[in-house]
Parts: structure tokens; sequence; C-alpha cells
């Protein structure tokens, strides 16, 4: 580290480090199985958003509403997964922990966006399926292919807008101490600790974030399901709420999937000091194991998806016999 010292250079009144050094996977013991691991996580999900994007993109049965939605989550999943795993794997095969100034910036917007538009996403499906329900007569009229759109549209500006406001802050930060993040990519809460100079900005805006991305979607998700179970309180037959209930399993366990994690991760935290390797651990995987996982559940619990998957599959597999005949 004696390298650390020459590394920065001065801005005027701010000091500003010419690379980070990201040290967040340096200590995990058996750290080699644990890159293994992250790059089958990381090729599963590529190949399967690439899979749902390009179905939905191509199919113009899944040109509706639900799977405008879906389409964006994969655009976020994807994008997240390429934005997070790469540069921890860069880490593992090249023995490279630097990363430039502007680097960092960038890789911390990315991840910061992607994260937290899946979180945006699932609130914009838990009401679809609200409204789906709740006013299945009114749903058309409501909900259609512009709607969404432009909802989806106005989220990706707002949220980009917010992330790039609270990665614009680190700028003004000044990194007199040091610039060893102990993270396993640029992150905002880890970084802004290490400046020397006020970070009431940062400490305002991480706070603000967690509200506006966790806990005010999480929030808004139940009280979403608490309207859905209401109305299907009011249906008659178990047959009738079932067959309901059955168009929500997917969202559910997507909803599940994501914010159960970070959830855990944050009550965890709050009454048990984790240990470092702990929460580099259990916050890589809570960023990295959702977007494999969410092509999986909505191909298993999607009948349309399935049978185009079938088809395809099919037609594939007829032209491979006409071939070798």
């Amino acid at each position: 580290m004696s390298s650390v010292s020459q590394s920065f250079s001065e801005n005027k009144s701010i000091v500003y480090p010419e690379y980070f050094f990201i040290i967040g996977l340096s200590g995990i013991p058996y750290s080699t199985y644990y890159y293994i691991f992250l790059f089958i996580i990381y090729i599963f999900a590529v190949i399967e958003n690439s899979v749902v994007l390009f179905i939905i993109a191509v199919d113009r049965n899944l040109h509706s509403p639900k799977y405008i939605g879906v389409f964006y989550l994969a655009l976020a999943d994807f994008g997240e997964t390429n934005a997070l795993i790469p540069n921890m794997m860069k880490i593992f095969v090249f023995d490279s922990q630097y990363i430039s100034y502007n680097a960092c910036l960038a890789n911390m917007f990315f991840v910061h966006f992607f994260s937290t538009m899946q979180s945006l996403t699932l609130v914009v499906l838990a009401y679809d399926r609200f409204i789906a329900i709740c006013l299945p007569l009114r749903y058309h009229a409501i909900v259609n292919n512009t709607v969404m759109t432009v909802v989806f549209v106005g989220l990706w500006g707002f949220n980009g807008g917010v992330v790039a406001f609270v990665v614009s802050s680190i700028t003004r930060l000044s990194f007199c101490k040091s610039n060893v993040v102990p993270s396993y990519y640029c992150d905002h809460g880890p970084m802004y600790r290490l400046a020397c100079n006020d970070v009431s900005i940062n400490s305002f805006m991480a706070k603000l974030c967690t509200a506006l991305y966790v806990v005010a979607p999480l929030l808004l998700i139940v009280l979403s399901y608490v309207g859905i179970f209401l109305a299907l309180s009011k249906i008659t037959t178990w047959e009738g709420r079932l067959k309901a209930l059955k168009t929500c399993v997917s969202h559910l366990l997507l909803v599940g999937s994501f914010f159960l994690p970070i959830t855990c991760i944050y009550i965890t935290a709050v009454m048990v000091s984790l240990t470092p390797n702990a929460r580099v651990i259990s916050t890589s995987l809570a960023y990295a194991v959702p977007p494999m996982l969410n092509p999986i559940i909505y191909v298993l619990n999607t009948s349309e998806i399935k049978d185009l998957i079938k088809k395809y599959l099919k037609k594939r597999s007829t032209r491979i016999e006409r071939v070798s005949n």
C-alpha cells in the first residue's frame, strides 16, 4: 500500500484520489469457490434475462401491460448483473483491486441505478395486479401499453436523476485520508465514510434512498396486497379466489427474492454486529441472486412464456431432424 500515498491529486481545496482500492472480497476464506459461484450466477442471469427480453420483444402476443413490466424488470436485472459481477470477477481473475476515480463513479451509478429500478418495477407490477383484481372491469381503461410505457420512462428518468445526484455528491468530498473501499464495488456508503470533509449531504441522501427504494416500495406493495386480499375475500367460491390469486404468485415470489434478503440484512445489522466478511457475502448475494431467479420464476409460473419456449424448442428440434435426414 505504499503507492496509496502517491495516488492522490489535489484540485483546489478538494483532494481526489487517482484510483480506489476495493478490498471487500480480499478477506473471504475459500474465495475461489465464491468467485466460481458468482461466475455461474452471472452466466445464468445473462442468458435467462436475454431470453426473456428477446421473447417479449419479438412476440406480439406478449406486448401487453403486464409483460412490458416484465421486460423492464429483465432489463434492470440484465443491467445490474453486468454492472456488478464482471468487476468482481476482474479482481479475482486479474488480481486487480484498483479502479480509477471516474470508473468508480460510473460503477456506483450503474449498480445503484439498476438495483433501485428493480425495486420500483416491482411496485408497478404490484399495482398492475391490484387493478386487475380489484377493478377488473376498468383494467383496460386504466392500464394499457401506452400508460405502462410512460410510467416506466418516467420512473427511469426520475431514478436516473436521483442516482446521478447521489453519485455527483461524491465529487464534493475530499479523500485526504484513505482510498481503500471496504466493499465489493464502489458503494456510496463505504465511500463517503472515507472522506475527511462534511458528509452530511451524503448521509442524508443515503437515508433518503433507503426510504425511497426499500421502505416505501415494500410498504406500497404490502398495501396493494391488502387491497387484493380484501377483494379476494368478496369472491364467493374458493376456485375463483385461487384463480385470481394464481396471477399474483410470480410477483409475490419476485418480491420475496428481492426484499427478503435486504430486509434480513438490515435487521441483522441492527440486532447483531455483522463481521465484514459476513456483510460482504450477504449483501453481494442479495444483489447478485435475484437477477438470476427472476426469469426462472416468470418462466415457471407463466404459461405464455413456457408455451413460447416449448414452441421454439420444438421448431428447432424439427429443423435439426430435417437436416440430419
